[in-house]
């Protein structure tokens, strides 16, 4: 019987990941594994700030309802509630971290930090440190981090798979480094913060977003998905082609910006009472539309009527980055387009990130609290990070470390394969491009089938590459694939449009709101094809328990396809 590594395991090093390591580290040895260059992740990119009630002007309740709207029926109110009634206090420990917030200039003011108001939202509640949010939280917090002795941070591995005992309890996980060489982490409780499903897609708003390999790592232990279908696109990213992704921030439409079509005609104002500010479904579907009607492949985002002194003081990061590509915003109006944002669907977790899997938690975008719902509420989701890394910081440092009782199952690693990365990049490159093709803001029943027919030609064609399948490359990649098939079937499945899934078959809303699940059966199930043959490869993969998939247990005509 092996001494664990650590007492707590965190995959991930965005704000969910930083703030769980500060609130366990004195009272439990931990491990974090966060890559090496800080930019990968999608925290430090988010630019607006962190919904929650801090002026007396506003109230729990009024932010309760509007996130329940924004939601479209698919909220679990519970979550809801404890996660607004929490943000509080969680803004104020980020203040007490050190955490630079813009302060408010106005003298009369109420609070002392400048709160902006962002779509669906009917309050100014959003707290920010100019428009670089993101950036200031985790550069504070790492900076913590790095001081803490009982942190130890690893960024020399890539992460694929999750250790587990004889009972099915989660006890670590295992990857690679840059050498290909294999690499155990074993630990007493294992938290994945791995980012969202964003990078299932071509036009994103993060240059190297994570694709829901950790969702995926997940569900190979057991785990249930939810609401996988409900992946957020962000009506403002920066139209160029050339260049890397760029988000425009929702605070710019907060502040008075105006969308523009190719006539240079704001078109919200007709299409919905809040405009502008309307919920980002809302909002990126009718981008989309004005887009498909024209011919430039953008529309414009236009916030030169406030004046350089107002957005030189509230957007410096926006304008010094479109200054560098030719963009003056103070002059001229920023090219935008919707991109893949944020996954409001994820691994299944409870009010302390606590998942199926006896000792496996998951916090910040890679869960499904039922915060969100059917469409995210713009600046929930930092808030999310820090609320449920609190909250499960209370549960693990409540149980404390333990002593595995069963041994460690440790996985037989293939040996060193000099890694095909033409191979890979272009599998992963067609991955991306059927995913905005037929599973993006607007979808529909062909498309879907299309999508689930290309993927699996796609499945096949890693699977047939012995030594793409061999690197830890090529193992994320064929997590990428295993979701964005979930993530295709949770679509078919849903007939009816609601929040973020939006399908020209079913364009009405059923009457009750049901959530969506999804396991790694599923995908045992829905491609069962050859029963001997399915039973050979999944059971190889480790991806479920073969009685799950054994011809004699399995009839293919029991399974419902509605």
């Amino acid at each position: 019987m092996s001494t664990p590594t650590s007492d707590v395991l965190i995959i991930g090093g965005g704000v969910a990941g930083l703030t769980l390591a500060l609130e366990v580290a004195d009272w439990m040895s931990v491990t974090l594994v966060r890559p090496a260059q800080d930019d990968q992740g999608a925290s430090r990119w988010a630019q607006g700030g962190i919904a929650a009630v801090l002026s007396p002007d506003d109230n729990l309740e009024a932010h309760i309802n509007d996130t329940l709207v924004a939601g479209d029926g698919l909220c679990d109110e519970e979550a809801v509630r404890f996660t607004v009634t929490h943000g509080p206090a969680a803004i104020q420990w980020l203040i007490d971290q050190g955490v630079p917030f813009t302060p408010e200039t106005d003298s009369s003011a109420i609070y002392p930090y400048h709160l902006t108001r962002e779509g669906g939202h009917n309050a100014r509640r959003i707290i920010h440190a100019d428009d670089a949010t993101g950036r200031a939280v985790v550069d504070t917090l790492l900076d913590k981090v790095i001081q803490h002795p009982n942190i130890t941070q690893r960024n020399d591995l890539t992460i694929v798979g999750l250790l587990t005992d004889a009972l099915g309890n989660c006890r670590g996980a295992y990857g690679s480094d840059a050498n290909q060489q294999w690499h155990s982490l074993s630990a007493c409780h294992t938290v994945l913060a791995t980012g969202g499903a964003s990078g299932l897609y071509l036009h994103t708003t993060t240059p190297a977003p994570s694709s829901g390999e950790g969702m995926m790592m997940a569900a190979e232990l057991g785990a249930r998905l939810a609401n996988l279908e409900f992946q957020q696109f962000h009506p403002t990213c920066l139209f160029d082609p050339e260049g890397p992704a760029f988000l425009i921030s929702e605070a710019v439409r907060g502040e008075g910006g105006y969308l523009l079509n190719e006539a240079g005609h704001r078109f919200m104002p007709a299409l919905d009472k809040r405009a502008e500010l309307a919920p980002r479904d809302v909002v990126a579907r009718a981008i989309d539309a004005e887009i498909q009607r024209g011919t430039q492949g953008h529309v414009w985002l236009d916030i030169s009527h406030l004046g350089e002194k107002a957005i030189r003081h509230h957007f410096p990061t926006i304008q010094a980055h479109c200054g560098s590509r030719g963009i003056d915003i103070t002059q001229q109006a920023i090219p935008v387009v919707p991109a893949a944002h944020y996954s409001c669907g994820g691994v299944a977790t409870n009010l302390q990130g606590a998942t199926d899997v006896a000792h496996l938690y998951a916090i910040g975008e890679t869960a499904c609290t039922g915060l969100h719902g059917a469409n995210r509420m713009a600046s929930n989701s930092l808030l999310e990070c820090l609320v449920f890394a609190r909250s499960c910081a209370q549960a693990l440092v409540a149980l404390g470390a333990c002593l595995p009782k069963e041994e460690i199952q440790y996985p037989k690693q293939p040996a060193y394969s000099t890694p095909p990365l033409a191979i890979l990049a272009d599998i992963r490159q067609q991955m991306r491009v059927i995913m905005s093709q037929h599973v993006s803001i607007v979808r529909c029943a062909s498309g879907l089938i299309d999508a689930q027919e290309q993927l699996q030609i796609l499945v096949n064609t890693l699977d047939e590459n012995a030594g793409a399948i061999a690197t830890s490359e090529g193992q994320r990649l064929h997590q990428a694939l295993q979701l964005a098939m979930l993530t295709v079937l949770s679509a078919q499945q849903r007939h009816e449009s609601r929040g973020l899934h939006f399908t020209t078959d079913w364009p009405q809303q059923l009457p009750k709101a049901v959530a969506s699940t999804r396991s790694i059966k599923d995908l045992a199930i829905e491609n069962l094809v050859d029963d001997d043959l399915a039973h050979k490869n999944l059971a190889d993969k480790n991806l479920v328990d073969k009685n799950l998939v054994d011809k004699n247990l399995v009839d293919k005509n029991l399974v419902i396809k509605a």
